[in-house]
């Protein structure tokens, strides 16, 4: 749930987080995201931790959009206001705690993903070489070394059918989670069924990220760890594979991204990857960023290598994610035509539930605004729960805003729909039905009745750098406007 109406994330501005840390004599350099500073966390922990590189010495990162902080030297992360009272503490001699222990949740996420970790297996240790060619064959891996697997510590754990990928704390090597992979056929589609404990609001791996040198200046992002697997083996870049793939870049990761000159971007092989491509760049720099466009000879990286393509090749000729402020039809012609041949791509993400529907909208589009008037009663909050659920449960990261009816009871609705069934008959069957419920990327405001336009909009915006929002619903705009500015042109 996001922050409450009553006290909303107090903005602050990238000139006023430079002019409070010069006033303070706070050094600092400009990073592509983030400033970065010294750590006032790390005093006395030289013991624990390598010394710092020469030109290495700032650990903390303060978040240019947002102003919160992350020190990856010893994991303290928190809100501008929380690095603000840490500054005053320590004029006053007091010195800062380091980050606290983790929430009973995440604990017990972490000693259950312990658990899994040690009864899985290395994948080139399975019990003879055909179950091995067997389950690489599954996953469509036959070609991925044994060495690159051990490389990235892959396992797998039988009695699931799953592949394993480790998260470790880049700080002390710890086991900090794990994702599970396993493959479902559904006729001739092969689907892929991820889970992570913990769960994924709380899972922030950067797969990949040990294996990353100070010295590495050029990066590939994947949208998937056997993506990650691929990259490497077939060019020997530095590639990391984000947690949830192209439906969010969590900017609690952005810190780790700060190194890099060059990031290369290659999400997928669809156009909702490229999409979020162009969504990430931003938040990363353009000015750093290339992007690989999808594609029949530029597929996933993982296809790319089955096929026996030459991934340096497709590196090479990523495009700058910067065009210039004017450019000829020659720099657009391959994404014209890109268009062309994706037409029902291009038409937007189809509803499930919906066919009538998809024939008068064609999709949901980025950008665009659909009203749905009636009169009251007649069914709108119900439909659009329902039009917008169809779009979650697909990966369309989605903020309500219910100003008409509270969120409880908005969330009942959804959830009903959801598990398609009365759940007040079946109470035994809940958790299980919310536990799928919160694995969906739903979000929402927390206001209620009339609200000041203004501070929607900052809630919004703010949401859509933290959460990747690419689906925002507005119920309704008569509650939020109120009635008394009715003479006034809303």
């Amino acid at each position: 749930v996001l922050p409450c109406p009553e006290g909303p994330v107090p903005s602050v501005s990238i000139t006023e987080i430079r002019q409070y840390l010069r006033a303070q004599g706070i050094p600092f350099h400009d990073g592509y995201s983030c400033l970065h500073t010294p750590s006032p966390f790390t005093d006395g922990r030289e013991d624990q931790l390598p010394p710092p590189a020469a030109s290495a010495p700032y650990t903390l990162f303060i978040d240019k959009t947002t102003g919160s902080f992350l020190c990856t030297a010893t994991l303290a992360e928190g809100t501008w206001q929380d690095f603000q009272a840490n500054v005053e503490l320590r004029h006053r001699g007091v010195r800062p705690a380091s980050s606290e222990e983790p929430e009973e949740d995440v604990r017990r996420a972490r000693e259950d993903a312990r658990c899994i970790w040690d009864r899985a297996l290395p994948l080139w240790q399975l019990l003879d070489e055909d179950e091995t060619n067997e389950t690489k064959a599954m996953f469509g891996i036959s070609l991925v070394s044994d060495a690159t697997l051990k490389r990235f510590g892959v396992r797998y754990l039988r009695t699931a059918k799953s592949l394993v990928f480790p998260w470790f704390s880049p700080r002390d090597a710890t086991l900090k989670g794990l994702k599970l992979v396993r493959v479902e056929k559904k006729g001739n589609a092969t689907a892929y069924v991820e889970e992570t404990l913990p769960r994924f609001d709380s899972y922030r791996n950067l797969f990949g990220l040990p294996l990353i040198g100070r010295r590495d200046t050029e990066l590939v992002l994947t949208g998937w760890e056997l993506d990650a697997l691929a990259l490497h083996q077939a060019t020997g870049v530095a590639s990391l594979a984000l947690p949830r793939g192209s439906t969010c870049l969590p900017p609690a990761l952005l810190p780790y991204l700060e190194q890099f000159k060059r990031i290369t971007l290659w999400l997928g092989e669809d156009l909702r990857s490229w999409e979020a491509a162009k969504l990430f760049a931003r938040k990363l720099s353009l000015k750093r960023c290339s992007l690989v466009r999808p594609g029949d000879l530029q597929p996933r990286p993982l296809e790319a290598l089955n096929q026996g393509l030459n991934l340096t090749k497709i590196l090479r000729a990523a495009l700058p994610a910067s065009h210039k402020s004017i450019v000829s039809f020659r720099q657009l012609r391959e994404e014209v035509f890109g268009e062309l041949v994706n037409t029902e791509q291009v038409a937007g993400i189809k509803w499930a539930r919906f066919p009538e529907l998809n024939k008068l909208l064609k999709g949901h589009r980025r950008g665009e605004l659909t009203i749905f008037t009636g009169p009251t009663g007649s069914g709108k909050t119900t439909f659009i729960s329902e039009y917008a659920l169809d779009l979650c449960m697909q990966g369309v990261c989605t903020l309500w805003g219910s100003f008409e009816i509270n969120n409880v009871r908005l969330a009942k609705i959804m959830l009903t729909q959801f598990a398609t069934q009365r759940l007040e008959d079946q109470l035994e069957l809940y958790d299980e039905w919310a536990d799928r419920f919160e694995d969906l990327p739903l979000y929402f405001m927390t206001f209620h009745g009339q609200q000041n336009i203004k501070t929607v909009i900052d809630t919004m915006q703010h949401a859509v750098y933290m959460y990747d929002i690419t689906h925002v619903v507005v119920d309704n705009l008569q509650f939020m406007m109120g009635y008394e500015h009715l003479s006034v042109d809303r």
